[in-house]
């Protein structure tokens, strides 16, 4: 039995990894969620056949409620709350890891008991750790996302040597709680300091930076499965929880260059301040407006056409109107692309899922390294609800305070449209000069009904 179920856990291992690679390419991206979602049934199959604790009926009637409360919300949830998902996920994660090693610590470290070994004391602490930040630190990230509480950063003055000083503290309370196993004392105040660790860790962040934000926390959700494993001596939580982790820290990685942002300032809590909350003085901005009849020849009349998808569509719903615009023009024999920056929208890949909800085919999203180069012979770009991925600040504006983010290059198309209700400021609070170039027009009104407007000239025009 003991080898049947380290075999179960290695193909499932075996799984995840295959599951990974192949959500390296969109195209294969549902055939490694399904080889991943195979790996984790029997993972937990294997699992369960070794549970003595409880019974199978105590487990199934968990599982059905468990299973009942995801149905339930996977359904309820729009395309635009996807990320507050997430980050709920993220949290309940860490929150899963936290209580299991604490669990494990008031079950082993009675006085009659024999006391805990060096690595799963280790294990315990990192658990208790990682995991009341990742918890803590969602849950703010979802209250941000959400507008339960302010999206703008929280500050006061000596926020980095309390976070410092409390992480101190946990160093010397960690080695109180291995050395007096049978006083719980030092034990609670671990809880209470990670606990607190993530709340001010993630407050400081502002909105425009939570595609970070929610990749980092889902790789501390890993990290914490990860040394959740060590404690229970559980082969495939710990490849799982690795792998979690690794991921999750390389697409950290990848954010914060397609940000310009230092990986050392998210983690020390202090992640976006200086975009969020800054100003940008200049010239005030002239733009040309256009209207629906005007826009609609406009497509009509281009020969190559690049959507750059933001933000402001995913909360117009706007995704499927779209999808009749793009029919529209390939019927007209023009070119149909879209342009998507890593970090467009509120979590990475956010705008992939929201197109590919509206069947639009995957080999037409192109990544901005690619489709840069492609902007300066496009006859029309359209840019619907995005800011700042698209602000020629980013690289004429020494002074700017998204200076030096790579952004997607549609200024330098013939003609851009720009679809927004009205001239507010994008996540960094900074003007985009963009609205102000000779060659950019703007669309308002909510991009939902304005396309939905042009298509329908395009029809009457056909």
């Amino acid at each position: 039995m003991t080898i049947a179920i380290q075999l179960a856990y290695l193909i499932a291992s075996i799984l995840f990894i295959l599951g990974i690679k192949y959500m390296n390419k969109t195209k294969d991206a549902r055939r490694g969620n399904i080889l991943s979602a195979v790996g984790m049934m029997i993972a937990i199959l294997a699992t369960l056949v070794q549970i003595e604790s409880v019974t199978f009926v105590e487990i199934i009637v968990c599982i059905l409620l468990g299973s009942a409360i995801g149905l339930y919300y996977a359904y309820k949830v729009e395309m635009t709350k996807i990320p507050e998902m997430v980050a709920l996920f993220n949290g309940f994660g860490g929150l899963a890891s936290f209580s299991v090693a604490l669990s494990e610590y008031f079950l082993k470290s009675g006085i009659d008991l024999p006391e805990i070994d060096g690595i799963a004391s280790t294990s315990i602490i990192l658990s208790v750790l990682i995991g009341g930040v990742t918890f803590t630190g969602s849950m703010i990230a979802f209250l941000k996302l959400n507008g339960s509480i302010s999206g703008s950063p929280i500050t006061f003055k000596g926020q980095h040597p309390l976070n410092l000083l409390l992480l101190i503290a946990f160093m010397v309370a960690s080695v109180f709680a291995y050395m007096n196993q049978s006083d719980p004392t030092f034990m609670i105040i671990l809880m209470v300091i990670s606990l607190l660790l993530g709340i001010l860790t993630v407050i400081p962040i502002g909105g425009a930076d939570m595609p970070v934000v929610i990749s980092l926390l889902n790789s501390y959700s890993g990290m914490a499965a990860c040394a959740t494993g060590f404690i229970l001596n559980n082969n495939v939580l710990i490849v799982a929880g690795s792998l979690v982790g690794a991921s999750g820290i390389i697409l950290t990685q990848i954010m914060c260059k397609a940000m310009n942002r230092s990986l050392t300032n998210v983690l020390l809590g202090g992640f976006g301040q200086a975009v969020t909350s800054a100003q940008q003085d200049g010239p005030e901005i002239v733009v040309k407006e256009v209207g629906v009849e005007e826009a609609a020849m406009l497509f009509d009349s281009a020969s190559s056409v690049i959507v750059v998808p933001g933000y402001g569509m995913a909360v117009a719903q706007a995704q499927h109107v779209i999808r009749e615009l793009m029919e529209q023009c390939e019927k007209r024999n023009i070119d149909f692309k879209f342009a998507i920056h890593p970090v467009a929208g509120r979590m990475p890949g956010h705008m992939n899922v929201l197109l590919a909800e509206a069947n639009i085919s995957y080999d037409k999203l192109i990544e901005m390294d690619s489709i840069n180069d492609e902007f300066p012979n496009t006859d029309l770009v359209f840019i619907v609800g995005a800011n700042d991925v698209v602000n020629p600040a980013a690289r004429t504006n020494p002074q700017s305070p998204i200076f030096g983010m790579p952004i997607l290059n549609a200024d330098k198309a013939r003609t851009v449209i720009v679809s927004k209700r009205s001239m507010g400021k994008g996540y960094a609070g900074v003007e985009n000069e963009l609205f102000g170039y000779p060659n950019c027009l703007m669309l308002f009104g909510d991009a939902k009904q304005t396309i939905t407007k042009v298509v329908s000239e395009m029809k009457d025009m056909s």
